[in-house]
């Protein structure tokens, strides 16, 4: 019989060997999806032969569960999956994000509810409203929810939509776990039951379809419905059994790594290819400035590279432990996750800049690149105003902290043991 240690490692060799076989086959599909870039910026959706073309290779799977097909994949083989997105497509690469990460709140629904979502097989989409943009009220067998919620990437093609309601009672928002907090309602729906209203005009990640998604005094079966501050997930496994919000914190690293990376690819290609731009004394390959340039982008990039792996694989080592729970966790990971998004967007930039006009044209992936990592760098949950929090549990550790600041990721900034 195995020991759970040697079950981990054979499911860990299964994972490995799937991710390398999508990986592989994302690296045929990058040219069909470049070429169709501009066409799905011009629709503001990704193309429906592009949605079949990724259902085939898996990638709308990657957190579905084995017991119904999915790929179970561990946190390090999504995030290397959806940083080689991210360097072929922003919008592409969004909405695969998006689908993987609302499906670890599904877990969270009464056990029938949740397997009702996969009833079609493990390649289903969801999309969601992730702010607290809804208002319901308790009836019998129920709640009554009216709302509106912002940024629904991939709602037009979704099987599934979930968003986040305040409880309320007689026009006010019920009391919550904690003082302060109101109490919060997760609710999940098939796709039909919403109204989708075209608002989505950004200038980056344009073909996310992020509309606003709409319920108008829609009754909710308790089915259908989870407490955000006290469901447990009806599905065993690290994946599901971690707080959906620690999981998702960390999805930020593949979006900026891989529109970094991709822009450090477009800018070697552009030297390489022998460009001499306009009054400059040699080629860009063979100017010492650009060498500069080019040297000290990369250098942010493998940084934050550094970074993100270490806190990835860091707070998979505690979903596996059952130990990744807890405000400083999170904190920790979304101040990484800040600073590595800023890294990444001050490579893009630079990359942009050493291309000179040729990178405002339409048909340079620099700019569309530059569009998608500045839209991705606006999300709450990389803003820098969360730094605050951080330093402020930093400050409540005292010394002790300080003095631990050389320790790994995945103290939860350095908590006293």
């Amino acid at each position: 019989m195995q020991t759970s240690e040697q079950k981990q490692l054979a499911m860990q060799s299964t994972n490995n060997e799937a991710a390398d076989r999508i990986l592989s086959e994302l690296d045929s599909l990058a040219p069909i999806i470049a070429a169709q870039a501009a066409e799905a910026e011009e629709a503001r959706r990704i193309p429906a032969d592009m949605i079949q073309m990724l259902k085939s290779v898996g990638v709308f799977r990657m957190t579905a569960p084995q017991i119904h097909g999915g790929l179970e994949f561990d946190l390090p083989a999504v995030a290397r999956i959806l940083q080689k997105l991210f360097k072929i497509d922003g919008s592409t690469a969004w909405v695969v994000t998006i689908t993987n990460a609302t499906a670890l709140l599904l877990p969270l629904l009464p056990r029938e509810t949740y397997e009702e979502t996969y009833r079609n097989g493990p390649d289903r989409l969801c999309a969601g409203g992730g702010q607290p943009a809804g208002t319901a009220v308790a009836e019998a067998g129920g709640l009554r929810v009216n709302g509106r919620w912002p940024f629904a990437s991939g709602c037009e093609d979704a099987d599934w939509i979930a968003a986040v309601c305040v409880l309320t009672q007689d026009g006010t928002p019920a009391a919550g776990p904690a003082e302060g907090v109101p109490a919060i309602r997760g609710v999940c729906l098939p796709a039909r039951y919403w109204q989708i209203e075209d608002t989505w005009r950004a200038p980056g990640l344009r073909a996310t379809g992020s509309h606003h998604i709409v319920l108008k005094d829609v009754f909710v079966p308790s089915e259908n419905v989870f407490d955000m501050a006290s469901a447990r997930p009806c599905l065993p496994g690290p994946l599901y059994n971690a707080p959906p919000m620690q999981i998702a914190t960390l999805l930020h690293g593949p979006v900026a790594l891989g529109m970094a990376e991709g822009a450090l690819d477009d800018i070697v290609a552009m030297a390489l290819s022998g460009r001499k731009q306009q009054r400059a004394a040699v080629s860009m390959r063979d100017s010492e400035i650009f060498h500069y340039e080019l040297g000290r982008a990369q250098a942010e990039f493998r940084a934050a590279q550094v970074l993100c792996d270490a806190q990835i694989a860091s707070h998979w080592r505690h979903a596996v432990a059952g130990t990744l729970s807890g405000d400083a966790l999170l904190a920790e990971a979304t101040q990484s996750m800040i600073w590595m998004t800023e890294a990444c967007l001050r490579v893009v930039q630079s990359c942009f800049a050493l291309a000179g006009g040729a990178a405002v044209s339409n048909s340079s992936p620099l700019q569309r690149r530059l569009r998608d990592m500045q839209t991705a760098a606006q999300h709450a949950g990389v803003h820098a105003r969360h730094y605050a929090h951080a330093g402020k549990l930093l400050l409540s550790r005292g010394n002790d902290g300080l003095q631990q600041a050389g320790s790994s990721p995945g103290d939860g900034l350095h908590a006293k043991s």
